[in-house]
């Protein structure tokens, strides 16, 4: 059965874990590897907070070409390597060392861009390429993150990390704004000032974190095959199937941002704030949001933040230029990234194995890459076709109509409270 409601735990001086005690109970090494994604987000969102604007408004790229860049960006690039550095990292126990591989691609991607200048099909390759190093890493540091956790905090210690994580979010695009508001056009000072911040990142990785030293038991991941097992798991299988769902009806940000630019009128140089201001939302909300999960069920929580999207696409296809707006989406979407990306993995990890958890978290970035590439790719072609709103409408249409089918796939089985 459900605990009781929290309140009435309060009133009896019977709540298990205290809310300051459920954060000071998350391991340093979640801590470190907060500071990592910290700083590399900042490198990482000083290139995407300005991408849409540097293609399309700069290049002035069609909206298909930028959902091409943007699926690889986001979709097919991250899949790529993600359930072969799994592979290896289960199988060697080699988590650390095969995030700081994919953190160090991306690193050197920041460099590459500077000397890629105007020429997009080249700015589309190497941001593909950057994308690989993040699907090398993004397994391989979430088990790092769920193997130094206790199962009850699971939620909390991935809120931990993605607070850290939403906070370089907030920076990254600042720092963009100060660049270009300083020096018009020069995107090649963001690239080279993204690659820094990439460094030092890394540099936290390699100097503070280490593989877990307890036993993970189940015997080491011989094979691709031995991974293929997972598909015997039914609430991963639920999972993924969910996951993939939901990746493709997910607009991206920098859509989002380009229809919000179109109905506001917002100067382009600001471009990168509507970026920071979901981040510090995000950053506000992500811990409270895990914290939530962990007490109430994760799978309500998620869906409830799915549910904000649908939200955000219904205000863009029906408002109208409301200056209200520039404050009402970033919000919103940094209420819907607090209530999903973290407990998504999470819910990930209560039901994969420790000896698989690399693996499985792998096969999940896999199947949101490749939801996420649909999504860029019908999106794209929708506005090009026919107009923003009209693609903005059918999301939102086919995201409310799915999200309850979505329920029955992550299993109302899996939401629940820790056990006790």
């Amino acid at each position: 059965m459900y605990r009781l409601d929290w309140l009435e735990q309060l009133k009896l001086k019977s709540a298990r874990v205290p809310e300051r005690m459920q954060v000071a109970g998350v391991h340093p090494a979640v801590w470190h590897l907060g500071f990592t994604s910290m700083l590399t987000d900042v490198s990482a969102e000083m290139v995407t907070s300005v991408l849409p604007a540097f293609l399309v408004l700069y290049l002035h790229v069609s909206p298909l070409a930028y959902g091409t860049v943007d699926g690889l960006y986001h979709g097919m690039a991250v899949a790529l390597l993600s359930i072969a550095g799994s592979i290896v990292a289960d199988r060697k126990r080699n988590y650390r060392e095969v995030a700081a591989a994919g953190y160090g691609l991306s690193a050197v991607c920041k460099l590459a861009l500077a000397a890629a200048g105007p020429a997009w099909g080249w700015v589309a390759t190497i941001t593909a390429i950057d994308r690989v190093g993040k699907g090398a890493r993004v397994a391989p540091r979430d088990s790092l993150i769920s193997l130094h956790s206790k199962r009850e905090l699971l939620a909390t210690s991935f809120a931990v990390h993605r607070s850290l994580d939403a906070c370089g979010s907030l920076l990254g695009p600042l720092a963009a704004f100060l660049i270009l508001s300083r020096l018009p056009n020069g995107y090649n000072a963001v690239w080279l000032t993204s690659f820094v911040f990439a460094l030092l990142g890394l540099a936290i990785l390699l100097l503070f974190v280490r593989n877990p030293e307890r036993e993970i038991g189940g015997g080491a991941v011989h094979s691709f095959r031995e991974m293929l097992a997972l598909r015997d798991n039914l609430p991963f299988r639920g999972i993924l199937a969910g996951s993939a769902i939901l990746g493709a009806l997910t607009v991206s940000d920098g859509f989002v941002y380009l229809s919000l630019q179109r109905a506001s009128g917002l100067a382009p140089t600001y471009f990168p704030l509507l970026f920071s201001a979901t981040s510090c939302g995000y950053m506000l909300f992500s811990l409270p949001a895990g914290m939530l999960a962990d007490r109430f069920g994760m799978v309500r929580v998620l869906l409830t933040g799915y549910a904000v999207l649908i939200a955000v696409y219904l205000v863009l296809a029906f408002a109208g230029p409301l200056p209200g707006l520039i404050i009402l989406i970033p919000a919103l979407m940094g209420l819907y990234y607090a209530g999903t990306e973290g407990i998504l993995r999470a819910l990930t990890s209560r039901v994969v194995p420790e000896h698989l958890r690399a693996s499985g978290l792998a096969a999940l970035t896999t199947m949101l890459g490749f939801g996420k590439l649909f999504s860029a790719l019908l999106f794209g072609y929708l506005w090009q076709t026919y107009h923003e709103r009209t693609a903005m409408a059918v999301f939102a249409i086919a995201l409310a109509c799915l999200l309850p089918f979505v329920w029955l796939l992550l299993g109302p089985r899996n939401d629940h409270p820790r056990s006790a």
